[in-house]
């Protein structure tokens, strides 16, 4: 940090820092400390939010749709959910064993998602997959332009094949997709008559200017909320016109839950202390994980 390079000692050492600072916020959540490094760093730091450098921005609104699990969906997960927590109480809590974890963990998420991603011969239904489409059908139907972002190209497949077949245009953007034809793509959609744009995550997360959508629909939680913000922010961006409307669809009783959870307690870490932190999944602890499964 700038500090540490023009004041040396100012923030002590990284281990004074840690036993200090460090420990007592993160992981006791020390209003005390946090208060002391809030006074230390904030003469060097300046935060300006969105909303104050771009005034003329509509406004945003976000919500949560919570989903239950139903019928053969909820049985599957469950099961699962419970194979995978007692598979872990075995594994080393070291880079291999974190692997493993995050397979698990992905799992679940795809589970959540869908349980076809994974399981060949499922014949049950997807809760959420079927709240997205009604909300796009609806988002459709209105007049409205949708940016549908999901982690799993694969569920944007299913989404795709299920848009076909109720007579819904859509654009799809995903890692493959060659960077001539994203240009194509977003001019395409901004401009044209195709009102749904299906975009992977991460592929189409940044640099994407498409403020003629005024929905956008995250069909699954990542562990890092900087990440899902900054794809909402293709469209809530400097020439959109329209108040952008934001749907994080999330299935109750499941992991789900956890990363929401998670990703809230690093942003009251984040704002409580300025400085933005990474929710890494590799740097938590076995029982960190584990508290994800309850």
């Amino acid at each position: 940090m700038p500090v540490r390079l023009i004041m040396p000692g100012y923030l002590y050492s990284y281990h004074r820092f840690r036993e200090t600072f460090e420990r007592n916020i993160v992981k006791y959540a020390d209003m005390a400390a946090t208060g002391r490094l809030n006074a230390m760093t904030a003469p060097f730091i300046l935060r300006r939010l969105k909303r104050d450098v771009l005034s003329e921005l509509p406004e945003k609104q976000e919500s949560v749709i919570e989903i239950e699990l139903e019928d053969k969906q909820k049985d599957v997960y469950a099961a699962h959910a419970l194979m995978f927590k007692e598979s872990i109480k075995s594994l080393a809590d070291d880079a291999r064993g974190k692997i493993q974890i995050l397979a698990f963990l992905t799992r679940l998420r795809q589970l959540c998602c869908d349980p076809s991603l994974f399981l060949e011969n499922y014949a049950g239904n997807s809760a959420k997959l079927e709240a997205a489409l009604d909300l796009v059908s609806s988002a459709v139907q209105n007049g409205h332009k949708v940016l549908l972002f999901s982690q799993f190209t694969s569920m944007l497949a299913i989404i795709g094949k299920r848009l076909s077949e109720e007579g819904i245009e859509f654009f799809l953007l995903q890692g493959d997709t060659k960077v001539e034809d994203r240009v194509g793509l977003v001019d395409a959609f901004n401009a044209g008559s195709t009102q749904v744009f299906l975009i992977s995550l991460k592929a189409g997360g940044t640099g994407l200017n498409l403020t003629g959508a005024d929905i956008v629909i995250h069909y699954d939680p990542w562990w890092n909320l900087s990440v899902q913000n900054q794809a909402t922010d293709r469209a809530h961006r400097i020439g959109q016109k329209n108040v952008v409307s934001v749907y994080k669809l999330i299935l109750k009783n499941t992991i789900e839950e956890k990363i929401v959870t998670l990703q809230n307690r690093k942003k009251e870490l984040f704002d409580s202390i300025i400085r933005e932190g990474e929710t890494d999944i590799t740097k938590m602890t076995k029982d960190e994980i584990l508290s994800l499964l309850e």
